[in-house]
């Protein structure tokens, strides 16, 4: 098996016959009662307590869909709020996920200059950091690229080096985001398509390249138009996609399936509130009631089927 990291998600999508992520964002006030014990439970809980429900919660959830898909991607800003103990909360489920032999990719959107970003590099992506105990990380983590290549460079260096993986923001999935990432240019492009070059320019560095074409330097890519899609695709085919906004967000098959390259490769879409939250629809709970892991069982594979559908 090839060490690159998108040699090795490919493998993993292959052998799951799947190109579907499934994010973990847990709310605490969100989380099944059978966890929490209702909010009595945990409004007394405190900080520690509290972090271990969305522990225990997010162990239970890799349980369920590590058959179904082969990789999570775990949001460190939904376990930051109870400081330390969620912070190791964070990096159990990580530990736990690389475990059930899931790809992994840290949701840390981190973006600095200098020291700062070798920080955070270290910090989040290498398992070769200051302690050398080769600890839980991330097989790939997620990063801003607005300060440009000096904020990503420690993180490429990185996951040269240890076989890890970046995604780059470029076009994200939140409305709002059109308002900057649509600016158009002088010359009539769109600041977006802007951006996707210059990712794809570092991207291309044959020593980040894997056999199967793609970099270890990758893209958050959510679809808006189909034609502004189908354009950065063609401007980055060196870059793997992450593409959110599936589901809940409202992104459709269609408008996904052009995040993918002709021949089916290139991308994997996450899914995160449509199906870790699936025991909240009332079409699952009339099958399964207050089973909320088979609800959440069946939000994946239906998740699953729709992406295994997809046809450009």
């Amino acid at each position: 098996m090839s060490s690159h990291f998108v040699d090795r998600l490919l493998d993993a999508i292959r052998r799951k016959e799947v190109a579907a992520c499934v994010g973990l964002d847990p709310l605490i006030d969100r989380l099944p009662v059978v966890i929490t014990g209702g909010q009595k439970s945990i409004s007394s809980a405190g900080q520690a307590g509290q972090a271990d429900m969305i522990r225990r919660y997010c162990l239970d959830v890799l349980d369920v869909v590590a058959p179904l898909v082969p990789s999570v991607k775990i949001n460190i800003a939904f376990f930051e709020p109870f400081h330390s103990a969620g912070v190791a909360a964070y990096y159990d489920v990580v530990q736990q996920a690389a475990q059930a032999g899931l790809v992994v990719i840290g949701d840390v959107k981190r973006g600095d200059i200098g020291h700062s970003t070798a920080q955070y590099a270290v910090a989040h992506l290498s398992a070769a950091g200051p302690g050398g105990d080769g600890g839980a990380v991330p097989d790939a983590v997620t990063v801003s690229p607005y300060l440009g290549f000096d904020s990503i460079k420690p993180f490429a260096q990185i996951a040269q080096d240890e076989s890890k993986g970046l995604f780059v923001l470029v076009q994200t999935s939140n409305e709002s985001a059109e308002a900057v990432q649509g600016l158009e240019l002088a010359d009539g492009r769109k600041l977006v398509e802007e951006m996707g070059r210059l990712v794809e320019s570092w991207a291309a560095d044959p020593a980040l390249v894997g056999q199967n074409g793609y970099s270890c330097i990758g893209a958050v890519v959510s679809p808006r138009d189909l034609a502004s899609t189908d354009r950065l695709r063609t401007l980055m085919p060196h870059c793997f996609y992450l593409v959110p906004g599936f589901g809940a967000q409202g992104r459709t098959a269609q408008e996904v399936a052009y995040c993918f390259k002709k021949d089916g490769t290139g991308a994997i879409v996450n899914a995160s509130r449509s199906v870790i939250y699936a025991y909240e629809k009332p079409a699952y709970r009339a099958d399964f009631g207050d089973d909320w892991k088979r609800c959440v069982e069946r939000g994946c594979r239906d998740f699953a089927h729709q992406i295994r559908s997809l046809a450009r």
